[in-house]
């Protein structure tokens, strides 16, 4: 085994995060963490994962629920094709017979790339498969000092490459779960503990005073604005809203009234609030508008009951028009 790997499996062994999926080798608990834990934070998911598990012990109960009960279980994690696919893949599984194996199999579970396949791999089944995240990237490329830009292709090849020769023969998963812990802890993106590193004599990048300066980063995709009016209609203890279809944000998630322009019996609530998504950046003026008789909704709008709107995942811009509310 190489001094590498070697420092990061100690190092794992005496500092590793003790989370609760790693306490099994259930596939379905550590998939289930996995996909929640893609662009959340574990101090969030980590209650998401517990609420999963209660409510569908298993990748049968969750294959058997609605989408919308997925959905509105996953509301207010964002980022809601992970929730549509997780769906999608629990059925697959039960169709299937049972969850697989084998890394070409896991990696065909739909909303599961590289990275999770390898995760799931080594951890529940022992599969010599390296993983590579954020936390890789930047450990690999400060201690090797390579400047290829993380996010292209080129830099996927070299660093999974790399990352799999590095991988301890037995120890996929102990290496892999190290790898993670120790940029997420140690070799952090800002102010990394270098002083107490167990890799400082060796790092490329400590050694060379660029720290700071790698990973290199692709050039971010330009952030495109868009406006909504967003409008509370109430009639009679009733109100107005629609499901969103495919082919845009928030697919699968329930909306209210949105307007080009203000109805003129509507009064404003709010305006210019902003709401942030990866490439996207929203902005909405909210609206009340209490009707005596109700108008003719426009196409694919329905009338529910107010006090149902709980039953109905939504967006977190649509929870925040109904927090607007007096």
């Amino acid at each position: 085994m190489n001094a590498f790997s070697q420092a990061i499996l100690q190092w794992y062994r005496e500092n590793g995060r003790d989370l609760p999926w790693r306490r099994t080798r259930d596939p379905y608990a550590v998939w289930l963490s996995e996909i929640i834990l893609q662009q959340t934070r574990i101090a969030q998911g980590t209650a998401y994962w517990h609420r999963f598990l209660e409510r569908f012990p298993s990748v049968q109960a969750l294959a058997d629920a609605s989408e919308d009960q997925v959905l509105r279980l996953w509301e207010g994690l964002g980022y809601y094709s992970r929730a549509r696919n997780l769906h999608a893949a629990a059925r697959q599984i039960v169709a299937q017979g049972a969850f697989p194996d084998t890394l070409e199999g896991i990696r065909a579970l739909k909303g599961v790339g590289d990275y999770t396949a390898a995760a799931i791999g080594s951890i529940c089944f022992g599969i010599p498969a390296a993983v590579v995240d954020g936390n890789v990237y930047r450990v690999l490329a400060r201690h090797f000092g390579l400047a290829t830009p993380v996010g292209t292709t080129e830099a996927k090849k070299e660093f999974t490459a790399l990352a799999q020769k590095l991988l301890p023969p037995g120890e996929a998963a102990a290496f892999n779960q190290g790898m993670m812990d120790f940029g997420a802890i140690q070799c952090t993106p800002v102010n990394p503990l270098c002083l107490s590193c167990p890799l400082q004599p060796s790092c490329n990048a400590f050694r060379t005073g660029r720290v700071e300066m790698l990973p290199v980063k692709k050039a971010p995709a330009a952030v495109q604005e868009r406006h909504f009016n967003y409008i509370y209609l109430r009639c009679q203890g009733y109100t107005a809203i629609r499901r969103r279809g495919p082919g845009d944000i928030w697919q699968g998630l329930y909306e209210p009234l949105v307007s080009d322009t203000r109805p003129t019996a509507a009064i404003p609530l709010r305006t210019g609030v902003r709401h942030q998504l990866t490439h996207r950046l929203l902005v909405a003026d909210f609206y009340l508008w209490e009707a005596s008789e109700r108008p003719q909704l426009p196409e694919g709008y329905c009338w529910i009951k107010e006090t149902e709107l709980d039953n109905y995942a939504k967006p977190r811009l649509f929870e925040l028009l109904l927090e607007a509310i007096p």
